[in-house]
């Protein structure tokens, strides 16, 4: 039976000034988005109806960057420029863990096997990890300027991140144990990563504008973009068993199946020009949603034919 055409719907909700930067997204147990806004230094949340609240943190310019649901019903993002690592409860109450390495510059940030969080440190080549009850570890890197970035939770029970400097992807035990997967092209300067449904990881290239493929035994697939100079961001895992991703410098998000056999690229532009696209992420409604650094964020749905 031929399956039914389909079409992308997307939508945009203003929520905040231009200024405040709208950055990393993520799904909330509370079946909301929650978002970060870089420049303001506030924690956003928006319905499904594009409801939208925002809570200030400590400091206007701690620089919230990446934020995940935890294991305890909170929400905890990296502080890049503060240096530290936040958690913000679904009623808005914000806690600070300030690291101990001086000038961290943490990042990425996802949750563990081991139910801790567990978060780059750009600035120093080092893996954190931090409790829920907010006792903090870090682990070096065996690279010095990698610039470690954003991070994800393999299917091998390792913690998988890219090193944007350093042009290598690399995979780390829960005792902190580093293996080092070089990437084939030269200045590819890996940024996000996630767990695809195919037991691989995902990941950008906004260096070389592709979308790289790594499996747990470190064989690596690349797949070049229509456009190389689209400058890909951010890259998360849909409903649909496909990865979705942004395009930062073409204003683009796009999708890749992964089913292994034929690698099928589409790619959708945004409504508003120049909207800076960074983060994304699966909401509950099975929707895309990223945040646009002009101050909205994007619902990007698809539509089957024949379906309401």
């Amino acid at each position: 039976m031929p399956s039914r055409p389909t079409t992308v719907s997307i939508t945009e909700f203003t929520v905040s000034d231009a200024e405040a930067g709208p950055y990393g997204i993520t799904a909330g147990p509370d079946g909301a988005l929650w978002f970060t806004m870089v420049h303001a230094g506030r924690i956003g949340r928006i319905t499904l109806a594009g409801e939208t609240t925002s809570y200030a943190l400590e400091s206007s310019s701690g620089g919230p960057s990446v934020i995940a649901a935890g294991p305890d019903g909170a929400l905890w993002f990296t502080e890049f420029r503060g240096h530290r690592i936040g958690r913000i409860t679904t009623d808005g109450e914000v806690t600070s863990f300030p690291l101990p390495t001086p000038d961290a510059g943490p990042f990425g940030i996802a949750v563990g096997p081991d139910g801790a969080l567990w978060f780059t440190e750009a600035g120093v080549d080092r893996i954190g990890r931090i409790t829920t009850e907010g006792e903090v570890g870090e682990f070096p890197l065996p690279l010095s300027g990698a610039f470690p970035s954003a991070i994800a939770a393999g299917p091998d029970g390792r913690l998988w991140f890219t090193m944007n400097q350093a042009n290598a992807i690399g995979a780390m035990t829960l005792d902190g144990e580093v293996t080092v997967h070089p990437l084939p092209t030269p200045s590819a300067a890996p940024v996000g990563i996630a767990a695809g449904g195919d037991g691989a990881l995902w990941f950008v290239e906004i260096g070389a504008g592709r979308i790289g493929r790594i499996t747990p035994d470190g064989k690596i697939d690349a797949f070049p973009l229509p456009d190389r100079a689209s400058r890909p961001h951010a890259i998360a895992a849909g409903a649909d068993g496909s990865c979705w991703f942004t395009e930062w410098g073409a204003n683009r998000v796009g999708r890749i199946t992964t089913d292994g056999r034929s690698h099928d690229i589409r790619e959708h532009d945004l409504p508003t020009p120049s909207s800076e696209p960074h983060g994304i992420a699966l909401g509950p409604d099975g929707s895309l949603w990223t945040a646009l650094e002009i101050g909205t964020v994007a619902r990007v749905t698809t539509v089957t034919a024949g379906h309401s």
